[in-house]
């Protein structure tokens, strides 16, 4: 029996871990899409233009779309 609850609980453990590192993944490509999105709004139209976007591509751009 305490065999079967030591695998239960570190199937528990590692299900955390996983639930974890997706969370962590989730909080940094959040943050990489809101500091694009604000280098890219900080741009003038020209310069947009200069890197073929207008403003209307920022949040395709920062979808990855």
């Amino acid at each position: 029996m305490s065999a079967v609850e030591m695998s239960h609980s570190r199937a528990a453990a590692g299900g955390l871990g996983q639930v974890f590192v997706r969370v962590t993944a989730m909080v940094a490509a959040w943050n990489d899409a809101r500091i694009t999105r604000r280098e890219l709004h900080r741009l003038t139209d020209r310069e947009l233009t200069d890197i073929g976007l207008t403003r209307g591509d920022i949040e395709r751009v920062v979808r990855g779309l």
